[in-house]
């Protein structure tokens, strides 16, 4: 098979085929972007049942080969597997001798800059790193979303170019990341991102449980103004009983959460304190409020049951249950 020579991010042909490892949520919807922008999917690999009607529902008539055949195929290479699975792929593939000269191979772990893809890179690769910041849900509708979506870009200079025109022709806006930066940028996402569903997921059915018919109605306004003031003026638009110093109304509701939903005590305080600090820290919070506040965060019991006159529990009655969820599925 002919190679195909290193070529400057300028050089490259306008049009690219495109292939893609790892037929997960993400892997399909960009390929399927960059067909509407032109370039042609030649190949996709994946091996559950959900990957393989994935890849027919956005990308038909594209066939399901291995690993090893999507790169023979392909000028641009999509490896959109979970993280902890992406250095293992990459040094399989260099390895076997996969991997062409001149061949752009991009990843879209947010984890990782281009240091994960060496072992390509000695081998000739082009190595990019673009992760679009966005939830996928693997259908038609994740193409659409592309537009305006924040794509955190990790890239040789010499790349850049070849980038940011990738990232703009699936309708991204290219955010550049500093390789050593990428754990940080990644972990802030995911507080951002897969904490909020959460949250919202965990609120739901404490209203549910509180008679609410509808929760996700009631929520919807009430969280759609909290996230857009949020992103509007940050901590300034913090609200309710925490920001206020109501340590009484604070109590209360650890004490309902014990009696009713114990498994949401470590969460609600762990916030709640995170809260205290940041509307202490910018005025918001009188410090001569914090002090109760803070006291009855500091409560360490998580159990069940309150005092016969539903005030919280006395603290000592055991550790905070550690939360535990590390961010995983389908890339």
């Amino acid at each position: 098979m002919n190679a195909i020579p290193p070529l400057e991010a300028q050089d490259r042909p306008a049009r690219l085929t495109v292939g893609v490892v790892g037929a997960g949520r993400v892997g399909p919807a960009l390929a399927a972007a960059l067909q509407l922008a032109g370039h042609r999917p030649v190949a996709v690999s994946g091996v559950s049942d959900a990957s393989v009607r994935r890849a027919a529902q956005l990308l038909p008539d594209v066939p399901l080969v291995p690993p090893a055949e999507v790169l023979a195929r392909a000028d641009l290479v999509l490896l959109t597997v979970p993280d902890d699975a992406l250095a293992g792929l990459v040094s399989g593939l260099a390895e076997t001798g996969a991997v062409r000269p001149g061949q752009l191979l991009v990843h879209t772990s947010g984890r990782y800059g281009t240091a994960v893809l060496d072992p390509a890179t000695r081998a000739g690769a082009l190595p990019l790193a673009l992760h679009p910041a966005m939830t996928f849900t693997g259908t038609s509708v994740d193409v659409q979303r592309l537009a305006g979506c924040s794509f955190g870009v990790t890239s040789p200079d010499e790349l850049r170019m070849a980038a940011e025109a990738l990232v703009i022709e699936m309708g991204g806006e290219p955010e550049w990341i500093a390789e050593s930066a990428r754990p940080l940028y990644h972990a802030a996402l995911a507080i951002g991102a897969n904490h909020l569903v959460t949250l919202v997921a965990q609120a739901m059915e404490l209203l549910h449980d509180a008679g609410v018919q509808a929760p996700d109605r009631m929520l919807g306004p009430l969280l759609g103004a909290a996230l857009d003031n949020a992103l509007r003026s940050g901590d300034a638009a913090l609200t309710g009983p925490v920001a206020r110093g109501d340590a009484g109304t604070v109590a209360a509701h650890l004490a309902e959460l014990r009696r009713h939903a114990p498994q949401s005590v470590a969460g609600y305080r762990a916030m709640a304190r995170t809260t205290a600090d940041r509307a202490l820290a910018h005025g918001l919070l009188k410090p001569e409020l914090a002090e109760d506040l803070l006291d009855v965060l500091a409560d360490s019991g998580d159990g069940p049951g309150t005092t016969p006159g539903g005030a919280p529990e006395a603290p000592g009655h055991g550790p905070d249950a550690p939360g535990h969820g590390p961010e995983g599925g389908d890339r």
